[in-house]
């Protein structure tokens, strides 16, 4: 296959329903003290590339971003890279026991939490009250 259409190939497939999901915005210093800062609900996905319960708990986060629009229009979602994070402040300060953590914080208030749950019901009921709560601010 020649190098343009494999390029032209893969641009088209975020056109193609289903397969564009917006990504998390991958944590940095700061960046979830300033979105709380600014009024925003954030969804924060602790996770590490080689975890299967994360690579689980990613698709089925997406696969409700997919069905409801409604998440990525109110939420803002963070994803910490345990690798890197899992002695840092961030996860120290919210006493993050491991990777697979999922937190809701709006304020200085933790809504909610999962920690290695794989449940699409559970995942989608803590997503569900961030979003009751950024669309109460609204």
């Amino acid at each position: 296959m020649k190098r343009r259409t494999f390029i032209s190939f893969i641009a088209g497939l975020a056109l193609v329903p289903g397969l564009a999901t917006a990504a998390s915005v991958e944590y940095t210093p700061g960046l979830i003290k300033q979105a709380l800062k600014d009024g925003k609900t954030v969804f924060v996905d602790y996770a590490a590339v080689w975890c299967s319960t994360c690579k689980r708990q990613e698709r089925l986060i997406n696969q409700l971003r997919e069905r409801n629009p409604a998440y990525d229009e109110h939420l803002t979602f963070v994803r910490v890279d345990w690798d890197v994070y899992s002695d840092h402040e961030v996860t120290e300060s919210r006493n993050v026991p491991r990777r697979s953590t999922l937190l809701v914080l709006n304020g200085e208030e933790e809504l909610g939490r999962i920690v290695a749950g794989t449940d699409i019901k559970m995942i989608r009921e803590l997503m569900d009250l961030a979003l009751e709560k950024a669309q109460a601010k609204s």
